[in-house]
């Protein structure tokens, strides 16, 4: 499933970025998409969850910041990123096909291309 990815930038802490990510075919009615990020010189890390069932998990830094949804086509999906700090900076992919129970990267088959996310102090 090619999936295209959208948003980022650079805004100063405190601020807010969403991410957009699209796929075709109601992919996402049907399998559990997840955000990860990788910082420089750092593994990639999971951020976000969404079940194709609509639970969604975040890890515990994000959390009450940062909420993943989907639209009503069932073909994008977003992260809204608010209240955003220097250590959010990263960049940010969405991924598709993995297990929501355990998001680990290696799980998930479908990528976007990356987003850059800079927040600045």
């Amino acid at each position: 499933v090619p999936m295209i990815q959208s948003g980022g930038g650079s805004v100063q802490a405190g601020g807010s970025l969403r991410l957009s990510c699209e796929a075709s075919g109601r992919a996402f009615s049907r399998y559990t998409v997840a955000w990860f990020r990788q910082a420089p010189g750092k593994e990639r890390e999971f951020v976000s969850a969404l079940n194709w069932d609509g639970r969604t998990r975040h890890r515990d830094s994000v959390k009450g910041r940062f909420t993943v949804s989907r639209d009503s086509t069932d073909n994008m999906v977003y992260l809204q990123m608010d209240n955003l700090s220097p250590e959010d900076t990263a960049l940010y992919y969405c991924a598709a096909g993995g297990n929501f129970a355990v998001p680990n990267p290696r799980t998930f088959t479908f990528w976007g291309q990356g987003s850059q996310v800079t927040v600045s102090s």
